[in-house]
């Protein structure tokens, strides 16, 4: 009899304790089950259009050989490291939410945090390139330089490098990888105090968030006064007016897409690895993460199919060889060529802010 009762004195304790985020679902300890499973709706329509239209910048661009311009090595890069988020990422997020905690185990928590960072990453520092390129080419610092293919190749490379050198010491100890939020994805640990996760923390932040969106908003602010300053010495052209407007609208939507996508989720990891006595919910600390898996869908959007020479092969491939819209014209190589007027500066202007 006496064991009886001990054994059933012990019982509330062991169904009342919150599972491991391996061992079980993890409602209603962290959240309500219906969080998880809006996270989940959210996870599977990111996961559906991003394989989409990032597939589709991929295999246009392999189909058209007019496309593959050393400029558009950068976009395809950025579209591979997209899609590699989505089914490292976005697919084994959608998985867990359907199910309420990490089903696929610690090892697999581990790698999906250090695909999701590097690619992530490569994708940052790919628009950043972007940024840059434009940059060199329109506001000519280098003189009349010229992007070629090894640049091109040059700069995918190091996106993929300096993405790995930067996330892999988790892997040997400097910080780690852990559920984050929810406990449905994993992240680099940014929730448990030390010095060792601080300072990776804050190196993340300076070295694959700062870094490359100085560059970003230094080369795009250059790049609208320089064309400002164009539109100036022709008021009398109503084109070249509408063409300076249409540039400042066009970086104006990249830079504060990038900024919405980003700054909450390093903001968040941040905050919390300066200040450990915060109380964020479970619910409002995965939210940036899940947020930022979002890119993935308006990136090839903006940078992409906002070009008019890569929407027209588009529409021909996708309504099998004929355009609906008709022929648009092609401005590919417009910002290579040395125009004799100014309103052909604004017309290179456009070709590189808008990539072609």
């Amino acid at each position: 009899m006496y064991r009886v009762l001990n054994i059933s004195s012990m019982a509330p304790p062991v169904v009342n304790s919150t599972p491991g985020p391996f061992d079980g679902p993890q409602w209603p300890h962290q959240a309500p089950r219906s969080t998880y499973l809006m996270v989940a709706f959210l996870m599977g329509t990111v996961v559906v259009l991003a394989s989409f239209v990032n597939g589709l910048v991929i295999l246009v661009s392999l189909r058209y050989k007019k496309l593959r311009s050393p400029l558009n090595y950068i976009l395809v890069n950025l579209a591979i490291a997209d899609l590699l988020v989505t089914f490292c990422g976005s697919t084994v997020s959608f998985s867990n939410n359907i199910n309420g905690y990490f089903i696929l185990g610690k090892s697999v928590c581990e790698f999906e945090g250090f695909m999701v960072s590097l690619t992530g990453i490569v994708g940052l520092w790919s628009l950043a390139i972007l940024a840059f390129e434009r940059y060199i080419v329109v506001c000519k610092p280098m003189g009349d330089f010229r992007f070629q293919q090894r640049h091109a190749v040059i700069g995918c490379l190091f996106t993929w490098v300096w993405s790995l050198i930067w996330t892999a010491p988790p892997l040997f100890g400097w910080c780690s990888y852990v559920p984050e939020g929810l406990r449905t994805s994993c992240g680099p640990n940014w929730y448990t105090g030390g010095a060792n996760n601080n300072s990776y923390i804050m190196m993340l932040y300076i070295t694959c968030f700062l870094m490359p969106l100085s560059i970003i908003i230094f080369s795009y602010t250059t790049l609208v006064f320089t064309l400002r300053a164009i539109a100036a010495q022709q008021k009398e052209s109503e084109s070249t007016q509408r063409a300076e407007r249409e540039v400042t609208r066009m970086v104006i939507a990249m830079v504060l897409a990038f900024l919405i996508c980003w700054c909450p989720y390093t903001t968040f990891a941040l905050v919390v690895a300066i200040d450990k006595d915060i109380k964020i919910s479970p619910t409002l600390a995965s939210m940036p993460a899940y947020f930022s898996k979002t890119a993935t869908i308006y990136n090839p959007i903006i940078y992409v199919f906002m070009n008019k020479q890569f929407r027209n092969c588009m529409l021909t491939m996708m309504c099998c060889g004929r355009n609906p819209f008709g022929t648009v014209e092609d401005t590919s190589t417009s910002g290579s060529s040395t125009g004799k007027t100014e309103v052909s500066s604004i017309s290179a202007g456009i070709s590189k802010v808008s990539p072609a």
